[in-house]
């Protein structure tokens, strides 16, 4: 699979920094300080499982260019909130504030997330493209010292197009003065990363840790980041 790869693209979010984990921490830590099991929220453990349905779905959203990233901020607590009961002037609007500042100074990776990327340093041309939004991706990269395997930092909002978004793909290819055919996108998103790299002519692995099941038309999915190793 892997003698014809020169440069290899991948994702942030969800595939090299766990945005569960390090979302679940901050929303831990806000739960206390916006005291809200006295506003009636009783569980920290369903807030946050309604929070991640509801940002996973707005993403989602997001993704595909249904809403704006402005949207996506000010609809994600506040419909949890009020998916949960809460009534609508006890709403904390502070709280999307302070999550967006402390989240992103989180350092959780997924496991073996370094060893994995040095051992690909010294084989390929490495570049990552994210759909997340500058100031919180930079620092996420910054924070967790990823920078050094990467040589394009590729941000939607920089471009102004998300992936799936063909135009995002060219871009990348482009700056990083190479061909579709010798590129691979690893990504945790089947829409964006994966059928959004394949429909540009790229090929891609899907990242699948909580292996879900495969659709049909995903040729190559992995579990675990340190199968790359193997494969390429």
């Amino acid at each position: 699979m892997a003698k014809r790869y020169e440069h290899l693209f991948f994702d942030l979010d969800h595939t090299l920094w766990d945005f569960d984990r390090n979302a679940e921490e901050t929303l831990q830590e806000l739960y206390q300080t916006y005291s809200l099991k006295k506003l009636g929220l009783l569980s920290a453990d369903l807030f946050i499982e309604t929070y991640t349905h509801n940002n996973h779905q707005l993403w989602a959203d997001y993704h595909l260019g249904r809403i704006s990233k402005e949207e996506l901020r000010t609809t994600r607590f506040s419909k949890t909130f009020l998916d949960l009961g809460l009534a609508p002037e006890l709403v904390p609007h502070q709280f999307e504030d302070d999550y967006v500042r402390i989240c992103p100074t989180k350092t959780n990776l997924f496991p073996e997330a370094h060893e994995t990327l040095s051992y690909l340093q010294d084989k390929y041309v490495m570049h990552i493209i994210s759909n997340g939004f500058k100031e919180s991706t930079e620092m996420k990269i910054e924070l967790t010292d990823l920078a050094k395997y990467f040589v394009n930092i590729i941000i939607s909002e920089e471009v102004g197009v998300n992936k799936p978004d063909s135009a995002i793909f060219k871009h990348a290819v482009t700056h990083a003065q190479t061909e579709v055919h010798t590129s691979l996108m690893i990504g945790d998103s089947l829409e964006a990363d994966v059928r959004g790299a394949l429909a540009f002519g790229m090929d891609a692995i899907y990242f699948n840790p909580e292996r879900k099941e495969k659709p049909a038309d995903i040729p190559k999915q992995i579990h675990h980041l340190n199968e790359l190793v193997e494969l390429l």
